[in-house]
Formats: C-alpha cells, structure tokens, sequence
C-alpha cells in the first residue's frame, strides 16, 4: 500500500538525513547547485530510458508427481492425482504514465499465484491477487465416524480419506494520490481481501473416552483495510481503519446418542482504527502511533444444566500506543528510546454459575471473571563510532505485566544487551552481541479459581522467575573475488531458578555457515550447513518425584551448482541438494512403561534441471525433483492398539516422491 511504501521511504530519507551535523553544515546537494545560467532546455538524461509497450516473459509448467503420500505436496505444490499444469508470466506494459504488471506462477496447480497491477505511474493504481495454497496433514487416515450434516455417525466399516486443507485466496485494492489535484502530499488507498479454507484435519473429543477424528473444515475469513495518509516536507502522518470477520460454515458436531459433543469455533469480528505520525527535526526524528480496537464474539453456547446463557455476547477492547525518539548528537554518537503501552479490557458479560461437586450440585454460585492484561515496554540504546570500521551499540529494554485473575497479577523483565560491529579489516565484517535479562514479579499463587486443581509448587514457565544469558557472533569474509564465507553461532541459557515443578532450565544453541564459490566464469558453487539442538529440563512430583529431560536437535545441509555456456551459450544446467533432520527424546527418571518416547524426521531432496535457449525470445526448462521423507512419532497409534481409544490411525510418512516439470517461456519484444 502507498502509506507502507511513503513510511519506508521517509524512514530512509530521514536516516540519511540524520547523518547533517546541523545548521551550519555545508550543503552540496544537487538542489543547491547555482544553474541559473546555463541552458538546461536542450539536457536530457539518456540513460532514464522508459521502455514503452510490452516487456517481460510468459509461458507455462505441465509436470507429474509419482508418490504414495499426499503429503508431497507440501514440498512439490502439486498433489499425486494427474498431469498438472499452469500458467507463468511475468509482463508489463507502459505507454506514457499508464502501466500494467501481471505475475503469475503455476496458476491452475494446486498451489499457484496471479498479481495484476494497472494504473497511473503519478495518481493511481489498482491492483487484483488471486492465490490457491493445498497443504496434506496425513494420507491415507482410518476413521469410524462419518460426518454428514453435523452428524458424526459410527461405521463398521473404516473410511479412508486424506487429511488436507485448500485455501483460495482473492484480493482487490486501490490507492490514490491527490497530490496533483490538491497541492497537498494526500493520498489513500483501500484494500479487502478474502479466504476460503476448507478440507479435513484432525480433532479430538472424550465422549467418555477419548476419540480421535477426522473434523470437517469450512471456513471464511474476509479483511477490509482503508486509509489516508498526509505528508508534508518533514513530517507524516496516517489514518486508517482494519477490519475482519471469520464465519465457520459448520456448526457443533453430535454423535447419534448425544448432541453437541463437539463445539465449533465460533464466529467472530474485529475492528481497528489507527492514528500514526512522524515528524523530522534538524538531526531528530520522533514517531508515534495509537490504535483501538474492539474483537466481539456473539455466538449460541451448547446448552447444558446449569448454564443460564443462550449465547455469549463476548467483547475485548483493545488499547495500543507507541512512541519512538532518535537523535544524532554528533557525528559519532547516536541516542533512541521508546516507549509501548498495550490494554486488553475484557468486557464480556459476568454472569452466576452453579458448582458441582462430585456430579451434585453444591448450592453455591461463582462467576466467570473477565481477565485484563496490561503491558508496558520502555527501551533505550546507543551507538557509538569508537573509530573508523568500529561501533558498539547498547541498550536497556523494561517490559511490565499486569493481570488480574492470574495466578502471577505482575511481572517485570528487565534487559541489558550490547553489540560490537568491526568494519576496519579488509574483506572481513564481524559481529558480536551479548544480552542478560531477568524476569522477576508478585507473589506467585494457585489461582483462586483454580487452587483446587494447581500444584502450589507448580509454575508455569512463562510466569515464572527466570534469568536468560545468550551471546552470538557472525563473521562474513572474502578472500578472493571468486569465494566468499558467511558464519554464524548463537548460545541462550534460560535458568528458571524459583521453580520446584515445572521447566527448570533450557539452553538453545547452534552454528550457521555459507559458501559461494564462483569457480569459472560458467560454473558457480554454493553450500551451507546449520544445526540447532535444544536442551530442557523439566521436573514434576504426580504420584512420584520424576524428571525430565527433553532434547531436540535439527539439522540443514545442502549443496548445489550452476553451469552456464554449454552450447554455444544455449544450455545451463544445475543441481540443487537438500538434507534436513530434525529428532526429539523425552527421557523421564526414573524411568517407567509410561515414559514419552521419540519422534524422529529426515527429508532428502535433490533437485536436477536444464534450460535451453531455442532462441532469444523462447527458452525450455526440464526439471526433475525427487524427496524421500520419513517421520515418525510414538504418539501415533494404530486403531486396534486400545479397545478404549478411537484413533486415526497411525499418521507416520514413509514415502519417495518423483516429480517431472517442462516449462515453456517466451520473452516479449
């Protein structure tokens, strides 16, 4: 949108701005400069060329993908069924300020795109997307239940069916600029967009046991946005208003013997209005933003005994403001702050509910609290130009909680973090970065709406005390023109250090690094490698003191190359290779029949192609792409594994997947 690209542009003129050192600095802009006797009717820029009429390339993608698994298509975007095919483009087309650009790629596969933008280079443009995205849970699920008009009806037989989603995607907007037709930096836009989701994915009831099942999906999802924005020589400013409203086309799910065992999610809409400004000083430049909202849900409840509401008029108000300062203080020294502030005001009706002990009721009455929270963030930083080649930024970042009803009503963390940048080696940057925080608050209690039911040692690891350390490092270099070399490292410790039951430390750390090499003029070379692991430990005292210690760990590979001037300067060829990895144990001590066990993934891809060159304007592109994925997950259990549970099935992927593309393209004169 227009606002988006003026609040960028602005940021980097005022960047660049800032760099003055004030009033009395020199001045050797090009709009300084004394022409007023030189002849300048007969000067044109000959390299600001706009080329008129049609530009670009167009053509299309058929292929086939061979697999045993729908869950390809998460990586090869089309499914197993048939041929596939689409449409690509990229094109435009300019006459005088009038112009038009279209994008497209696979459209008509199951998941493709179109851009179309048209409109006047000095007062307005329209622009239309249309996008389809297919994504696959599991292939091949087992269920017993079968839906039909919010009746999931038990079956002898099993029903096979593909846990999958499609989404299609539509939007339309406008902007315009008034700037020629009022004098004034004014202009708008407006913009609404549109999703339709539907499919199956998996669900879960306990209906008196549990019972896993395949939920339908029919969902809308329809967003407006609407604004203006008025500039002037060293400010900003914006009004605009954003606006969605979801609609769930299926309705509470029953079995035959009971109604309404499932709840859908219910419809809901949001609205905000939004006020953001900017001004620029000689060497300062201060922004701010406020934006309310409201999200209101007024759906029917599942009637039950004891429940006095027919439907929940449920409403949150939401407050959000924000305030940003920078300033140069010399050509060596640079100041920023800021400050946020965040209300969640829970309005929704309170009403009396009856309490139940042991399937009777008590007598007694309770209410349903409304739960606010309030969040505030103040920061500061600095960055300071040691010398030439060297800077070292610092800074401070204060965050406050407050909730009410919650078993913590406040906490606060407080941050110190600092990074040193080094510029001065030839062909060598480096980066380093250290940060502490500490996150301390109130009393920590069982709520009170929940003490019977909360361990009192018990925390929960996003309310709990918690001292964090982490320090990172990156280093890029080039030694020869033809070679270049990206690494970088991270480490972060978490120590929850009050806490009895519950996460008691993680670490998170793990390397990255990058290799270019331009071998030959036709034969260009890349590799990275990544990994990650991360360590938690946990403890817990049900029944018996336990402990447990939970390890991931991820990893990425891959490799490629490209050769190009094979043939007369006809035919490129290339070769892309990717490993990924990821595994996770759960060790419990001590140790017992009902200890979690692994879930384990890996995915080898490997990607061949070829372009040929018929002619200047016409090339084709053969490619072939193979995955072999593999996962599994002892969560997952087979039908007949417990005669108490439903399930559907056991989800693990094993499969190889093939795909062959051809792509025709054709460049405009």
């Amino acid at each position: 949108m227009r606002s988006t690209k003026l609040f960028s542009l602005n940021i980097i003129t005022l960047a660049l701005l800032s760099t003055a050192t004030g009033a009395n600095a020199a001045d050797f802009g090009v709009q300084q400069a004394n022409i007023s006797k030189q002849k300048i009717a007969k000067y044109q820029c000959k390299r600001c060329v706009v080329t008129e009429g049609h530009t670009g390339t167009v053509g299309g993608t058929i292929g086939r993908v061979e697999a045993n698994d729908d869950h390809a298509i998460n990586k090869l975007t089309t499914s197993t069924d048939d041929v596939a095919a689409g449409v690509n483009a990229d094109m435009a087309y300019q006459q005088g300020v009038y112009k038009a650009d279209i994008q497209a790629h696979q459209l008509g596969m199951d998941n493709g795109f179109i851009n179309i933008k048209v409109g006047n280079t000095d007062r307005y443009q329209l622009d239309v997307d249309y996008q389809s995205i297919t994504t696959n849970q599991y292939s091949n699920a087992q269920t017993n239940l079968w839906h039909n008009d919010g009746t999931l009806t038990p079956s002898e037989h099993s029903r096979v069916l593909d846990l999958n989603l499609q989404r299609e995607r539509g939007s339309i907007g406008f902007e315009y600029d008034f700037a020629q037709l009022t004098g004034l930096g004014l202009s708008s836009f407006a913009r609404y967009d549109r999703e339709d989701k539907t499919g199956n994915r998996s669900a879960s009831l306990v209906n008196p046991s549990p019972v896993n099942f395949a939920e339908p999906v029919d969902e809308t999802t329809d967003k407006f946005s609407a604004g203006v924005v008025l500039d002037g020589e060293n400010w900003l400013s914006e009004l605009s208003y954003y606006g969605s409203r979801y609609e769930n086309n299926i309705g509470d799910l029953s079995l035959p013997y009971s109604y309404d065992v499932y709840s859908a999610t219910p419809d809901n809409q949001a609205h905000q209005v939004s006020l953001s400004g900017q001004y620029r000083f000689a060497s300062s430049v201060v922004s701010g933003r406020v934006v309310s909202g409201r999200m209101i849900q007024d759906e029917d409840l599942i009637q039950m005994s004891g429940n006095p509401l027919q439907n929940w008029d449920g409403q949150v108000d939401t407050f959000n403001s924000n305030l940003t300062a920078s300033t140069r203080v010399n050509n060596r020294l640079r100041l920023g702050a800021s400050y946020d502030y965040s209300k969640r005001d829970n309005r929704s009706s309170v009403y009396d509910f009856a309490q139940y002990e042991y399937n009777s009721m008590s007598g007694a009455f309770v209410q349903n609290t409304a739960m606010d929270i309030d969040r505030q963030t103040a920061k500061a930083n600095a960055s300071y130009r040691i010398a030439s080649g060297y800077r070292l930024q610092a800074g401070y970042t204060y965050k406050q909680v407050d909730r009410n009803y919650g078993e913590r009503e406040e906490t606060n963390e407080s941050e110190l973090w600092s990074k040193l940048n080094v510029r001065a080696i030839d062909k060598l940057t480096l980066d380093f970065g250290l940060g502490y925080s500490e996150r301390g608050g109130s009393d920590y209690q069982a709520d009170e709406l929940t003490s019977d039911e909360t361990q009192s040692l018990m925390r929960k690891y996003h309310l709990a005390d918690r001292n964090r350390s982490e320090v990172n490092a990156r280093a890029s270099y080039a030694p020869l023109e033809w070679l270049t070399v990206d690494v970088s490292t991270y480490y972060a410790n978490d120590d929850y250090d009050t806490t009895v039951i519950g996460l008691t430390q993680s670490t998170d750390y793990g390397y990255d690094a990058n290799v270019h090499l331009q071998v030959a003029a036709p034969l260009s070379v890349y590799a990275f490698a990544g990994q990650q692991w991360i360590d938690s430990d946990q403890s817990g005292d049900q029944s018996a003191v336990w402990h447990t210690e939970i390890r991931d760990e991820f990893i990425n590979l891959g490799l490629g190359a490209t050769y190009t001037g094979l043939l007369e300067d006809k035919l490129t060829l290339g070769v892309d290779y990717l490993f990924a990895n990821s595994e996770s144990n759960t060790g419990v001590d001590p140790s017992s029949s009902a200890a979690y066990g692994a879930y384990y993934s890996y995915e080898h891809s490997v990607s061949l192609y070829g372009q040929y060159m018929i002619s200047p304007q016409m090339a084709l592109k053969l490619e072939y792409q193979y995955e072999r994925y593999f996962d599994t997950d002892s969560a997952m259990v087979t039908a007949d594994t417990d005669s108490g549970l439903i399930t559907l099935g056991e989800l693990n992927h094993n499969y190889n997947a093939h795909q062959l593309m051809l792509t025709f393209s054709y460049k405009l004169q």
